[in-house]
């Protein structure tokens, strides 16, 4: 099945991952000029009580951003973007992010944390392209029973809470009877996974760990260095500290004192509303996908995507694709 047209202005195949605080709206904006679909949670969109919407604002900004940038650069339209909504039961802000999304008619969203048929209608209500992400083929099924138009596949090795299956089991499985858009996230971070994602089956690769290491990311610059310095043996899956499996830096659970190897038994319990005082995970305890070997130094977003774009090139043609 071909892509729905709303990818029709991708410079490359591939989808910015939205990572939590690390993916704002100066780095979703350079996602989307470099050309490849820009995203971030509607919850990084944070304001103080009484105040109004920051996601508004950062919606306004996206907009206007991209629309100056297309009408500077008609041979070169900016990428489309994406919010991402974690319906997970904790998040008491879902209903209002999912008005004003629609609102400001948001062209892909990403469903997160649980499939809702209301969260789909209101995307489909304002022309929205739903990508919902899952760990296996069950959930899988259900997304799109729910009314889902697409899926990203999160397998083994992706960043934040991510899978357990193989990449090669998990397409094959969603394949075997879904023809829709389909993305790929686990470990991507060079131009030739991007092309063994669509090798597999998958139509789109879904990268975020490597653009922690961009200049625009909001995360802090110790958290950048250590994407740097760091592999794939140094990332940790564990459910402790959200309560679902995802993977971790180490390097940073050792530096909120705590041995990566003798974790506490029990998992904390999943809360987005959470104000305990412990590391935080996330802020304190940083996400990262085993990909991130790849990433040898902080760059702007524009260079990143420029390897990305060159690597896939030379993998083309190593396979006589070009």
């Amino acid at each position: 099945m071909s892509l729905p047209s709303i990818f029709d202005n991708l410079r490359l195949p591939v989808i910015s991952a939205p990572l939590f605080i690390v993916s704002a709206v100066d780095l979703v904006i350079a996602q989307c000029k470099a050309g490849v679909v820009g995203s971030f949670p509607a919850l990084n969109a944070r304001e103080a009580d009484g105040d109004s919407p920051m996601l508004e604002t950062w919606l306004q900004k996206i907009t206007d951003e991209l629309d100056a940038h297309n009408q500077a650069n008609p041979d070169r339209p900016a990428a489309p973007y994406a919010v991402n909504q974690i319906v997970h039961r904790s998040n008491d802000r879902v209903e209002r992010d999912v008005e004003i999304c629609a609102k400001w008619n948001v062209p892909i969203w990403i469903t997160s944390m649980g499939a809702r048929e209301d969260v789909n209608e209101a995307a489909h209500s304002c022309g929205g392209l739903v990508l919902h992400d899952v760990i296996n083929n069950r959930f899988a099924k259900k997304a799109i029973a729910k009314g889902a138009d697409g899926l990203v596949a999160v397998a083994a090795g992706a960043g934040g809470h991510a899978g357990a299956q193989s990449p090669f089991a998990l397409i094959q499985e969603i394949r075997e009877w879904f023809d829709g858009p389909l993305a790929l996230s686990g470990s991507i971070a060079t131009g030739g996974a991007i092309l063994a994602a669509q090798a597999i089956g998958a139509d789109l690769a879904y990268i975020g760990s490597a653009f922690i290491g961009t200049q625009e990311a909001n995360a802090k610059p110790d958290y950048k260095q250590m994407i740097v310095d760091s592999g794939a043996e140094d990332v940790l899956y564990t459910n402790y500290f959200s309560g679902v499996n995802a993977n971790y830096l180490r390097g940073s659970i050792k530096l909120q004192g705590l041995d990566p190897d003798n974790l506490p038994k029990e998992a904390t319990q999943i809360d987005l509303n959470s104000t305990k005082e412990r590391p935080k995970t996330w802020s304190d305890i940083w996400g990262s996908g085993q990909g991130i070997g790849a990433v040898d130094a902080v760059v702007p977003t524009g260079e990143l995507v420029d390897r990305l774009e060159r690597e896939y090139s030379e993998a083309r043609k190593r396979l006589s694709l070009t």
